[in-house]
C-alpha cells in the first residue's frame, strides 16, 4: 500500500508516492532487532541519494545501533520498534531532509561539502537553494560519507563484479587484452539520407540546452562557492544585489536575495549590504519602500539586526550633514517597521563602537539617539507597570463564595457597584 510522501497533503491524487514501511522483528533478548524490509524501495521513492541516511535517521531519533548489510538489501535498527511509529519518524526525516522548505515539493538534491562542514539543498521544481541546519547528529553522518562516496564495503563489491566482467569478456588463452584481434566495424552506409544525426538548431533547442547547462553551473557553483573566503562570498552578494537594483527588478526581488544570501552563507551579514546599496538621504522613505527586503533577515535575528544598525551608521556618515540630525527619528522608524527589537537598541546604546565609522563620528550618533533610547526604556517601564496595575485590578473584582449546594469553592467576577443617582424630588404644583 502507498501513502503520499508528504503525509500531511491528504491528496489522493498527490503525485508523489512511496510505499508504506514494512519492520520485522527478529531476535530475542539482547539480540532483538527490527529490520527494514522495503528500506530500497522507500528511499528510491524520496529520490534519496543514499538508502542508509533514513536508517540512520532512526538511529539517531532512538539512540539505537544500525546495521546496513547492502548486498542484501538489509537495513536493522536494534531493539524492538514498530512500523507506524518510524513511519511517524520517517514523516521527521521527509521533513527536514527532503521536502522543499520553499514548495514543499520532495525534489531536493543535497550538496555536501566536508571541508567547509555545509550541506546545501537545492530543488529541481522551483529552483529553491538553501542550506541546512546541521546541528542534527544525522548531519553529522552525511558529512563524514556524503552521498556518491559509498562505503568501503560497497567500493570493494563493485570492483569484484568489474573482475568478473572482465573475465567473462577475455578469452582463455589471455587474448582479452590484445587489441590487434579486435575486428573494424563494418563501413556505415552514408547513402541513407533519410536519417539526421544533427543537432537540432532551432531557437527552442538552443534555449532547452542553455537551460540545461545553466543548471548544472548552479549545481556545480553551489558548492564551488562555498568553498570561497568570507569576504568573496559577501562581495559576490553585494554583486548580486547591486545587478538586481541597476535592472530594476529589486522590488520584487526580496525572496531571491534571501536564496542568494543563504546559498553564499551570508544571511547575517546581509542587512549591511543592503543598507549601502539602498539607503541615502531619503532613508525614511526608503524603510517603507524596502521594509519586506530588510525584515527576511532581521525577523527574530538579532546578530543581523546588529549588522543593520553598522549598515545605518556607514549611511549617516555618507549623508552627514542631513542625517546626523534626524537619528533618533530614523531609528524610531527602523523600530516601528519591526526591524531592531529593544534589546538590541538598549545594548548597541550601552557600547561605542568605532568598527564602522570614526569613534568621534559614532559618539555623535550616539547622543543623538540619546532621546529616542529614553523614550523607549521610559515607555517599556511604563507598559510594564500598567500590566502589573491590571493583573491587580482583576484580583480586586474577584470574590470567593462558599456554595452548600456544590460544596466546592467557586470563583466569581463582582462587578464595582455604582451608585445609583438620587432622583430629583417633582413639584406637584410646577406641572
Amino acid at each position: 500500500m502507498s501513502v503520499n510522501v508528504n503525509r500531511s497533503v491528504s491528496d489522493q491524487f498527490y503525485r508523489y508516492k512511496m510505499p508504506r514501511l514494512i519492520a520485522k522483528v527478529e531476535g530475542k533478548g539482547n539480540g532483538i532487532k527490527t529490520v527494514i524490509v522495503n528500506m530500497v524501495d522507500v528511499a528510491k521513492a524520496l529520490n534519496s541519494n543514499v538508502k542508509w541516511d533514513p536508517t540512520k535517521f532512526f538511529g539517531c531519533e532512538l539512540g539505537a545501533q544500525t546495521q546496513f548489510d547492502t548486498k542484501n538489501d538489509r537495513y536493522i535498527v536494534n531493539g524492538s520498534h514498530e512500523a507506524n511509529k518510524l513511519q511517524d519518524m520517517l514523516d521527521g526525516f521527509i521533513r527536514k531532509f527532503v521536502l522543499c522548505p520553499e514548495c514543499d515539493n520532495p525534489e531536493t538534491d543535497l550538496h555536501v561539502n566536508p571541508k567547509k562542514q555545509t550541506i546545501g539543498n537545492s530543488c529541481k521544481a522551483c529552483g529553491y537553494r538553501g542550506m541546512l541546519d546541521t546541528r542534527h547528529k544525522l548531519c553529522t553522518f552525511i558529512l563524514k560519507n556524503p552521498p556518491g562516496n559509498g562505503s568501503a564495503s560497497v567500493k570493494k563489491e563493485k570492483e569484484k563484479k568489474n573482475r568478473k566482467k572482465d573475465k567473462e569478456n577475455g578469452s582463455g588463452s589471455g587474448e582479452a587484452g590484445n587489441q590487434d584481434n579486435i575486428d573494424a566495424p563494418e563501413a556505415v552506409d552514408r547513402d541513407d539520407d533519410d536519417e539526421d544525426w544533427a543537432e537540432e538548431t532551432t531557437e527552442e533547442a538552443q534555449r532547452r540546452r542553455m537551460e540545461e547547462i545553466s543548471d548544472h553551473a548552479k549545481n556545480l557553483t553551489l558548492s564551488e562557492d562555498l568553498e570561497k573566503p568570507l569576504e568573496e562570498r559577501v562581495n559576490l552578494f553585494y554583486s548580486f544585489v547591486k545587478q538586481k537594483k541597476e535592472s530594476g527588478t529589486i522590488d520584487g526581488a526580496d525572496k531571491e536575495i534571501l536564496a542568494e544570501a543563504e546559498r553564499l552563507d551570508v544571511k547575517a551579514m546581509g542587512p549591511l549590504i543592503l543598507s549601502e546599496l539602498l539607503f541615502n538621504e531619503n532613508i525614511r522613505d526608503q524603510i517603507k519602500k524596502y521594509k519586506r527586503h530588510f525584515l527576511r533577515f532581521c525577523h527574530n535575528n538579532k546578530k543581523a539586526q546588529k549588522y543593520l544598525l553598522g549598515g545605518f551608521e556607514c549611511v549617516v556618515k555618507l549623508h552627514q550633514v542631513q542625517l546626523l540630525p534626524r537619528v533618533a527619528i530614523i531609528l524610531k522608524d527602523l523600530y516601528d517597521a519591526d526591524l531592531l527589537e529593544e534589546d538590541v537598541i538598549f545594548a548597541w546604546a550601552e557600547r561605542v563602537s568605532k568598527k564602522y565609522v570614526s569613534k568621534e563620528l559614532a559618539k555623535e550618533i550616539h547622543a543623538k539617539a540619546a532621546p529616542f533610547v529614553k523614550w523607549l526604556k521610559e515607555a517599556e517601564e511604563e507598559s510594564e507597570g500598567s500590566e502589573e496595575e491590571d493583573e491587580e485590578e482583576d484580583d480586586e473584582n474577584v470574590e470567593v463564595v462558599y456554595s452548600q449546594s456544590a460544596r466546592e469553592l467557586k470563583v466569581e467576577t463582582v462587578k464595582p457597584e455604582t451608585p445609583e443617582k438620587e432622583e430629583d424630588d417633582i413639584d406637584i404644583d410646577a406641572i
